[in-house]
């Protein structure tokens, strides 16, 4: 018989943000190729584990709607500097709104990133109330969403 791991709360939310992330993702143009010919999402593979600390730049290619379950996020997609996307998934029960926000804009973003085959998904974009995880944000427009 088989012993299952105790996983902590913070792994399951990365993996279910990872999987919602993938999901979502299905009718958005994949990155773009590297170099080699491989998916240019994959640069981020080795630097960044699932749960660490990125912050980067990008210009939204599509908004989607409002994740209602749960926490509320505001969804997007941008494409980074390099071709990767990444699905920013933004808690507007703890932050405010990126009211008006629309492609072709651009945005700095730091978050928890959890990467899957499409680039990642970058969630606590925000303040953590209970000080677990590092304050992300939002730049946009000239303003610092937290």
């Amino acid at each position: 018989m088989h012993r299952l791991k105790r996983v902590g709360v913070g792994a399951l939310v990365a993996l279910l943000v990872a999987v919602i992330g993938v999901w979502l993702q299905g009718g958005v143009p994949p990155a773009a190729a590297a170099p080699d010919g491989g998916n240019a999402a994959s640069q981020y593979k080795p630097a960044y584990r699932n749960g660490s600390q990125l912050t980067t730049s990008g210009v939204v290619i599509r908004t989607l709607s409002d994740d209602r379950d749960g926490s509320r996020h505001q969804r997007f997609i941008i494409r980074v500097d390099g071709g990767d996307t990444l699905l920013i998934a933004h808690n507007i029960d703890l932050a405010p709104r990126l009211d008006g926000l629309k492609a072709g804009e651009r945005v700095r973003v730091s978050g928890e990133f959890a990467w899957n085959p499409r680039g990642g998904t970058l969630h606590w974009t925000h303040h953590d109330p209970q000080g677990r995880h590092v304050t992300g944000y939002i730049e946009w427009r000239g303003r610092r969403y937290q």
